[in-house]
């Protein structure tokens, strides 16, 4: 087994597709896991952990027990998934999470990247582009709590480290294949713990999952991850991943707590299809237990009657002038904080009214309704949009758990369509 810890909830359903999809029997679990939570039978655990802006004391800790169930589990190869945009600060917590997991498996020298080519992301000359833009010039530079403002990957990762331990592998030794790569590994100072080969395309990733496939850890997004599985499925001889679980019925909702341009246009999208719609305005409600009453009195109020393209949306999503004068009049973590609180108590109201289908927009949003659920562990089915599977959950709870950026402009409304009208197809 592969064991995988990601550092929020929506990077976790992202990798664990990108394992599902080439044929491992794949299942994640939201959160520290109880005993017997992990599937022994599972090619794949991914653990879902919300750790990416905590504290770095405490997402080591969360980590490394994570690390430690995943082992007991089964697991004998270790993989911390974070962002393909490297989300972080200069405290972490990407570096001390690798450090500690390091130290864990013995590990020596550790391959990572955060190169992901399908979802834009490319490393090239030890840069990290989107879209073929620095990352530092991206929309990135402006995250509310992880702003990019440098496209290095040795500095943004030396930076959280206690002393520089990291370097690159230039695209043209990648592309030599995996003895020129090793050997070019074999070759770095032997204080470079971490190593971050340049990785343009897909195959690129699989050159360099060639290379490392026999290591105790790796790092990276979803994109070096989905290399990797698929090096094992060639090894294991290909096998083709059970079905997923039977479907869940019942009612649908989409919740959406992501600011990123994608979920503000997918937000858009859905008010263009006159979807009946709910704000939760922190400004003019600080209290989340009445901002959720109102969404909940406002859904009791729909017509019971409509059809399955009328599901709902409940968000708190803003653009980002009226996000920085929420953030300016109520600080970024009490504002966080309230709405999250107030999308939990929404989901957990949904849940009672029988609402079975939830489409979630952000990663925090999705780790806040999980946790609101209590829906401890699901295994991956269809893919709604790329990197955007359901989950199946074993208590008929069916989630659609999407990251910010990601998706196509309708992808919430065809989601929250489909749920009614093709459930046999996720």
């Amino acid at each position: 087994m592969i064991g995988i810890i990601a550092d929020d909830v929506t990077g976790g359903t992202d990798v664990a597709v990108a394992c599902r999809r080439q044929g491992l029997r794949t299942g994640i679990v939201f959160g520290a896991p109880s005993p017997g939570a992990i599937d022994t039978s599972w090619d794949v655990a991914v653990v879902a952990l919300k750790t990416r802006t905590i504290p770095a004391a405490d997402a080591v800790a969360q980590s490394l027990s994570a690390a430690e169930a995943l082992r007991a589990a089964g697991a004998t190869q270790l993989y911390l998934k974070y962002c393909s945009t490297f989300d972080s600060t200069a405290e972490g917590n990407i570096g001390p999470v690798l450090d500690a997991l390091a130290a864990l498996v013995g590990a020596e020298r550790v391959v990572t990247t955060p190169s992901s080519p399908e979802h834009g992301r490319t490393v090239d000359s030890g840069q990290l582009l989107v879209h073929g833009t620095p990352l530092a010039e991206s929309p990135m530079r402006d995250h509310p709590l992880t702003p990019m403002r440098d496209s290095d990957l040795v500095r943004l990762l030396d930076g959280q480290l206690p002393a520089p331990a990291s370097a690159t592998v230039a695209l043209d030794v990648v592309r030599r294949g995996p003895d020129a790569l090793r050997g070019a590994l074999s070759a770095l100072a032997p204080d470079v713990r971490y190593v971050l080969p340049d990785a343009v395309t897909d195959d690129d990733l699989v050159m360099i999952a060639r290379s490392a496939a026999s290591d105790p850890l790796w790092g990276g997004a979803a994109g070096f991850a989905g290399a990797l599985a698929r090096v094992v499925a060639e090894q294991r001889g290909g096998d083709v991943a059970s079905s997923a679980p039977p479907t869940a019925t019942g009612r649908a909702v989409v919740l959406a707590g992501s600011c990123s341009q994608r979920t503000l246009e997918q937000i858009d999208a859905m008010l263009d299809a006159g979807r009946p719609a709910f704000r939760l305005d922190a400004l003019r409600e600080q209290d989340p237990e009445r901002l959720a009453a109102e969404a909940l009195a406002w859904y009791d109020a729909l017509d019971s009657g409509a059809g399955p393209d009328s599901a709902p949306l409940v968000y708190a999503s803003l653009p980002p002038a009226q996000l920085h004068e929420v953030q300016k009049r109520l600080g970024v973590a009490e504002s966080a904080a309230i709405l999250e609180t107030a999308l939990s108590r929404v989901a957990q109201g949904l849940r009672e009214r029988g609402v079975r289908r939830f489409v979630t927009a952000g990663g925090e949003t999705s780790g806040a309704v999980v946790a609101a659920l209590g829906v401890a562990a699901g295994e991956i089915g269809a893919e709604a949009a790329r990197g955007v599977p359901w989950i199946h959950s074993s208590d008929g709870i069916r989630l659609l758990l999407k990251s910010g950026n990601f998706g196509e402009v309708d992808l919430l409304v065809t989601a929250s369509a489909d749920i009614g009208e093709r459930a046999g197809d996720a």
